[in-house]
């Protein structure tokens, strides 16, 4: 057998164990938490009856899109600066760089103390999804910024003369040329950021609390799927809810990823 054999053998086995643990752990919470789906569980109001993930869900929903507006835009901007513009032999763009790879390598629970004395006790925001969101805002940043940089690299010099040559400048070229074809990778940065959001519980919980309740403002508390799945199981009261909770968290990533990666589809053909 040559190395090339089994090299592949050890790539089908690579994937095959992936797999294989990513199925069980998916077929072990739907077997424990679909049947405890019920609709007293998506009730409107939170009561100790219920327990429902309803106001949970809506934050949860309210954390993405609150800490996507603020670190997309940002990380995207500071990728093409690296990429496009910066002289990568300055000090100041290799302290950038080391503080990025820094940052992406911070434990949850350290976001969570610097969020929990920096907004909700320095600023004052207290336990509310400002504080969350601006916590997650900084948290998610390196991911995104080394995702868009990966994907800006990853474009060919040749696309980017070809623009030249027609007459665009730089700017034109890459909001014309190479952020479009980027874009599939941008995206990748953006759902793995989203999955980021949805599974963190430590850093929410110092910033954003635990709140039962609906937030009716950017200073109201409040708590995520994975807060609220953690208390539940937690408390011991309500383990099987837990598990529906899961189920539904799974299923929630699930369809971020497909609407994402419909997105990336669309942009790709070019809105075809």
């Amino acid at each position: 057998m040559n190395k090339s054999k089994i090299a592949r053998a050890f790539v089908y086995l690579g994937a095959a164990i992936t797999f294989g643990v990513l199925g069980y752990i998916i077929l072990f919470v739907f077997i424990n938490g679909v049947p405890y789906i019920t609709p007293d569980l998506f009730a409107w109001n939170y009561t100790t009856e219920n327990v429902s993930l309803t106001p949970a869900l809506i934050t949860t929903l309210y954390i993405i899109g609150g800490s996507l507006l603020v670190a997309t835009p940002i990380g995207v901007f500071t990728a093409v600066y690296l990429v496009e513009y910066a002289d990568r032999s300055r000090p100041i763009v290799k302290l950038m760089s080391m503080a990025t790879d820094t940052l992406a390598a911070v434990p949850s629970i350290v976001y969570g103390l610097f969020g929990f004395l920096f907004f909700v006790t320095f600023l004052g925001f207290q336990f509310s999804l400002l504080a969350g969101m601006l916590t997650m805002t900084i948290m998610i940043l390196p991911l995104i910024i080394r995702s868009t940089e990966e994907a800006l690299l990853a474009v060919g010099r040749p696309l980017r003369e070809a623009s030249y040559a027609l007459g665009a400048g730089k700017l034109r070229t890459i909001f014309n040329v190479v952020l479009p074809v980027a874009m599939p990778g941008i995206l990748s940065g953006v759902i793995l950021a989203i999955g980021r959001i949805i599974g963190e519980s430590a850093a929410l919980i110092y910033t954003l609390g635990s709140s039962v309740n609906l937030p009716d403002s950017l200073l109201s508390s409040g708590r995520t799927l994975a807060v609220h799945m953690y208390v539940l199981s937690s408390e011991g009261f309500h383990v099987n809810e837990a598990y529906a909770t899961a189920v539904v968290l799974i299923v929630l990533v699930l369809a971020l990823n497909a609407f994402s990666t419909f997105i990336s589809r669309r942009i790709v053909r070019g809105g075809k």
